[in-house]
C-alpha cells in the first residue's frame, strides 16, 4: 500500500476556482423548510414510504458549499481505492516520488475540474454518505445556480425552488421509508469499487497546470470523456445493477414530481421542458462517480426509468409501483425496465404467495 494519492486541498483549490461563485438572490430559509416539510407530507400521502426518521432540513449552500460538501463525500471513496494501490505503483528513489506527485497533481486537477464544473450546474442535491454507515445525509439546495437558472429559463424563480426541492425531498423520502436502499448502494459502490483500477498517466513536466490546461479538463468534463479509473469486463454485470436500480430511483422520483408537482408547482410543464433540455441541473446520489468512471447513466436510462413507473402506475395504480420498495428482489432488472408487464406479472405471483404463506 502506498500513501495518499488525491490531494484534496488541490481538489477543493481547482474547483474553487471553476465554479466562478456569484452572489445572488437568497431564499428564506424559514419558507424554504416550510415548503420542504409540505412536499415531504404530500410525497408520504401519494407513495406508501414513511420515513423512520425526520428527513433532514435543507440547507440554503453557495457553490462553495456544494464543492464542500461533495469533497467530504468522495474522500471515503478514494481512500477504499487508495488502500488497494500496489504497492510498486510507483518507483522508489527521487524519480519515484517526483512520478507521484506529479500524477498526484493531475488527478487532483482531474478531479477538481469535474467537481468545479458541476458545482456550476447542481440545482440541488440529497448528499447521502454512501460508504460512511454513520454519517448524515444533507439536502442541498444551491442558490446562486437556482437563481441563475431561473433566468435563463424565463422561468418563475420559486416555482422553480419548489420543483427542486421536491424532487430531493423525494430521494430523502425513498431513502429514509427503504430501510435496504442505502445499504444495497453502499454493499454496491463497495463492490464497484473493488472492481475499479486507478488510471495513472505517465506524468507530465513536474508542474501544476496551466489555466489553458484546465480549461481542456473542463471541456473534456462537458462532453463526458474524463474518466479516471478502468471497469474491467468481469464488473460489467454490477455496473449494469448499479445502472438499473438507479433507473428506477430516479424514474420513480420523476414520476412522483409529476404527480405531486402538479398540486404545488404552478409552471411545472414549462419548468420540466426547460430542465430537461439540461440534466445535469439535478444531482443524483451517485452522479459524480459515475463522471468519475465514464459510465454515466444515459438520458435514455433516466428516460427508461420515469417511463417503467409511468406505465406500472397507468396499469395497477401507485400501489402497483409500491411493491418496487417491498424487497431487493422486487427491483426490477435491465430486461424488465423495459418490459413493466413481466415485472407486474413477477412481483404479482411474488406477492400472491406471500400472502398465502
Amino acid at each position: 500500500m502506498i500513501g495518499r494519492v488525491i490531494d484534496w486541498k488541490l481538489v477543493a483549490r481547482i474547483a474553487g476556482s471553476i465554479s466562478g461563485e456569484q452572489p445572488g438572490v437568497s431564499y428564506s430559509a424559514k419558507d424554504v423548510g416550510a415548503l420542504a416539510r409540505d412536499a415531504a407530507q404530500r410525497i408520504a400521502d401519494y407513495t406508501s414510504l414513511a420515513p423512520a426518521a425526520p428527513l433532514p432540513a435543507p440547507e440554503l449552500v453557495s457553490r462553495r458549499g456544494w464543492i464542500d460538501a461533495n469533497v467530504a463525500t468522495m474522500r471515503p471513496m478514494f481512500a477504499a481505492l487508495e488502500e488497494r494501490l500496489p504497492t510498486g505503483a510507483f518507483d522508489a528513489g527521487p524519480i519515484g516520488r517526483a512520478a507521484r506527485a506529479t500524477s498526484s497533481a493531475v488527478l487532483s486537477t482531474q478531479l477538481g475540474a469535474l467537481v468545479g464544473y458541476l458545482s456550476q450546474r447542481v440545482l440541488g442535491q440529497y448528499d447521502i454518505p454512501l460508504l460512511d454507515p454513520a454519517g448524515a445525509p444533507r439536502l442541498l439546495l444551491v442558490v446562486p445556480n437556482l437563481v441563475a437558472t431561473a433566468e435563463a429559463l424565463e422561468a418563475d424563480r420559486d416555482d422553480l425552488l419548489r420543483w427542486v426541492t421536491l424532487h430531493e425531498v423525494t430521494h430523502a423520502v425513498q431513502f429514509g421509508g427503504v430501510s435496504w436502499l442505502r445499504p444495497l448502494l453502499s454493499r454496491s459502490i463497495g463492490e464497484l469499487l473493488d472492481a475499479l483500477e486507478l488510471r495513472l498517466h505517465k506524468p507530465p513536466p513536474l508542474r501544476l497546470p496551466t489555466p489553458k490546461e484546465v480549461q481542456s479538463l473542463i471541456e473534456s468534463v462537458r462532453k463526458g470523456e474524463l474518466a479516471m479509473f478502468a471497469v474491467g469486463r468481469d464488473a460489467r454485470p454490477l455496473v449494469e445493477r448499479l445502472q438499473a436500480t438507479m433507473a428506477v430511483v430516479e424514474g420513480h422520483a420523476e414520476h412522483v414530481m409529476d404527480a405531486v408537482g402538479e398540486q404545488i408547482v404552478p409552471s411545472l410543464t414549462q419548468l420540466r421542458d426547460g430542465l430537461e433540455r439540461r440534466r445535469t441541473a439535478r444531482s443524483t446520489p451517485l452522479r459524480l462517480l459515475e463522471r468519475i468512471i465514464g459510465i454515466e447513466l444515459k438520458l435514455r436510462q433516466y428516460r427508461d426509468g420515469k417511463r417503467f413507473c409511468d406505465a406500472v402506475v397507468a396499469h395497477g395504480g401507485i400501489a402497483a409501483l409500491d411493491r418496487v420498495w417491498s424487497a431487493e428482489s422486487a427491483l426490477p432488472s435491465r430486461e424488465e425496465l423495459a418490459d413493466p408487464a413481466s415485472w407486474l406479472a413477477r412481483t404479482a405471483a411474488a406477492t400472491a404467495v406471500s400472502r398465502t404463506n
